[in-house]
């Protein structure tokens, strides 16, 4: 039996009485990724000992650290690159559809995963479907159900979530991934806040693409990311003409010896200058410490910690999916008719709770280096605000 974890404050370098309930909106680096990036950038203080093959090295361990946390079989599938919104433009230049067909997307998207799609149906002469969220407190299932009824056989993409960013709204992207492959749509999973945190079954979802920014529940640095990219991309045009995503880039002698053969794989998509010797090595030391921790048992010590706290709110009147239909991690706490958010937002700073409001909901997303105190600070919160309505 896999030995639950418990709070990993100790190697984070968060505040004493800071409540840090705000993943989803950054995640913390922990003191391996700080180091590792300390000890890059005194590596490029001497580059004299930076070798041909050190350009390549990091990125082959990044790939094989993501695909094995996706559960992915090929590492040379990923792609390094420095947002979501590089690794959907990708997609979209690569998405092949005839006027009149539509993508399926959802009400309310992160942008980046929204803009490359209208500029996509804008170029093509495509329909943007928007699928609603449904009008109820518990939309999991019925959001998703609304997500297959939009497929037909008109649809080129479907792009979405696995979970909805604003609350923790889960989709059902096995039942989704199943219709839009028989509707012959791609499936395109933008993965920021759940991957890492939250255990993605793909062989059973089968993406055609899927991207994620490191910043947030993979616990690495700004402006990096991974993707990958199934059969459907295997021969795209990448955003970029790179020398390193060519075939033979390892020989820096023969880089005048231009070659129209790219890399295999994925890497032709890579941004250029993936081989950042600062935060490959950061992305590293965190893809590890989540392979050590897992996303399951992430899922399971969020659950633990929150549970008390998620009963307490419901009391009060706030309105919470139901746990099959949203993340442990990230949640939405709904607020009661008459509570004031602004007087809430005012509360919760007075008292270093850090969360983040989306329209009426409280977004709360923990992790690891939180425990059942941060959650009694943000139920005594909930609970003043409530008595002042």
């Amino acid at each position: 039996m896999t030995e639950p974890l418990t709070c990993q404050k100790r190697r984070f370098a968060l505040p004493a009485g800071v409540h840090y309930l705000n993943c989803a909106y950054m995640g913390p680096l922990s003191e391996a990724v700080v180091q590792a990036g300390m000890t890059g950038m005194r590596r490029k203080c001497v580059p004299h000992t930076i070798k041909a093959r050190d350009f390549f090295a990091d990125g082959e361990r990044v790939r094989a650290l993501f695909a094995r946390l996706l559960g992915a079989p090929d590492p040379l599938r990923v792609a390094i690159i420095p947002a979501v919104s590089y690794g959907m433009a990708t997609v979209a230049r690569n998405t092949h559809a005839n006027p009149g067909q539509n993508v399926v997307i959802l009400e309310e998207q992160f942008p980046s995963n929204v803009h490359a799609w209208t500029r996509l149906a804008r170029r093509e002469n495509l329909n943007v479907r928007v699928v609603a969220a449904p009008d109820s407190a518990q939309r999991g299932q019925e959001w998703s159900a609304a997500v297959i009824d939009a497929i037909d056989a008109t649809t080129a993409v479907v792009a979405l979530p696995h979970v909805h960013w604003t609350d923790g709204t889960r989709f059902d992207l096995e039942a989704i991934g199943a219709r839009a492959r028989s509707a012959g749509a791609a499936l395109v999973v933008d993965a920021t806040q759940s991957l890492g945190a939250m255990p993605f079954d793909f062989d059973a979802i089968r993406p055609d693409a899927l991207v994620c920014a490191a910043y947030k529940w993979l616990l690495g640095p700004y402006a990096i990311g991974l993707a990958w990219y199934g059969e459907r991309y295997t021969d795209g045009v990448p955003l970029e003409e790179s020398w390193i995503a060519r075939e033979g880039s390892e020989d820096f002698r023969g880089l005048v010896q231009y070659r129209d053969a790219y890399q295999p794989g994925s890497l032709r998509y890579d941004v250029g200058e993936w081989s950042n010797f600062i935060l490959l090595p950061m992305l590293i030391a965190a893809l590890e410490q989540l392979s050590e921790w897992s996303p399951d048992r992430i899922q399971a010590y969020c659950a633990d910690i929150s549970r008390h706290a998620i009963a307490a709110a419901s009391i009060l009147g706030f309105t919470i999916e139901t746990e099959e239909w949203r993340g442990a991690h990230l949640f939405g706490m709904r607020a009661p008719p008459g509570l004031d958010i602004a007087d809430l937002q005012r509360h919760l700073d007075r008292h270093n709770i850090s969360v983040s409001l989306r329209g009426n909901a409280v977004r709360v997303s923990p992790h690891v280096y939180n425990d059942s105190s941060d959650f009694d600070a943000l139920s005594a919160a909930l609970e003043a605000s409530a008595a002042r309505t």
